[in-house]
């Protein structure tokens, strides 16, 4: 049952915005920071708050890997396996994780403290192999950096991204999401410098850009 306060929160939401139904987004992520999930009563309170159909709420909650179906963890670990965090190690620090926590993609440990799941690009290429816990970055993950990870999360310790921030619950982290802070949007010195271990190859082996005047000259006398 999804009690007072969070309806009243939901319609505070949805009051935010001259159109009600552009407080969607956010509001399905305040009803998972109570319900662990997006539950049918959450759908239906929705629904009902916006008017709209429950069946509008669905299709959106469904279309969104953000929003889950399942419970989630205390801690949801989200491993990039696209291209370049995969080449970087993200693929063998997905495999390594789903051993050492005997879960599949998207599954919850027996304890439920941690989900694991593989995530999109997270647009932190510069920082590959990048770990996500909570929506919180942690850079240039190692297997075995990322084992310590879940195992002092597990284990009840304070654990901080590495770009500052303390690693709160999943469901503290979607009540921010759903517009209500928390205070700690200055937490920490977020990214660090980007990597520059290409950089440093290309100069190894002496690789440059090509010119840009001659490369436009080339093409120009080519096309004659």
């Amino acid at each position: 049952m999804i009690d007072q306060k969070t309806q009243d929160e939901l319609r505070e939401i949805a009051a935010r915005y001259p159109e009600a139904r552009s407080g969607l987004l956010p509001m399905l992520h305040l009803v998972q920071s109570v319900e662990g999930r997006i539950t049918p009563e959450g759908i239906e309170l929705c629904a009902d708050i916006l008017g709209i159909s429950a069946a509008d709420v669905s299709g959106v909650a469904t279309f969104y890997t953000m929003y889950k179906r399942r419970p989630v963890g205390d801690y949801h670990v989200g491993v990039c396996t696209n291209t370049l965090c995969a080449v970087m190690g993200g693929d063998a620090i997905f495999e390594r994780l789903k051993d050492h926590l005997a879960v599949g993609n998207d599954e919850t440990t027996e304890d439920g403290r941690i989900s694991l799941e593989h995530v999109e690009c997270n647009a932190a290429c510069d920082y590959a192999p990048v770990v996500m816990v909570n929506w919180e970055f942690m850079d240039n993950q190692t297997p075995e950096s990322a084992v310590q990870v879940v195992d002092d999360l597990r284990a009840g310790k304070e654990v901080h991204s590495t770009r500052g921030p303390r690693i709160c619950t999943w469901r503290e982290a979607e009540r921010v999401l759903a517009g209500f802070p928390d205070g700690r949007a200055d937490d920490g010195p977020a990214a660090g410098p980007a990597s520059l271990v290409g950089l440093g190859i290309a100069r190894e082996r002496g690789w440059t850009a090509p010119d840009a005047h001659l490369a436009v000259t080339s093409g120009q006398e080519e096309g004659q």
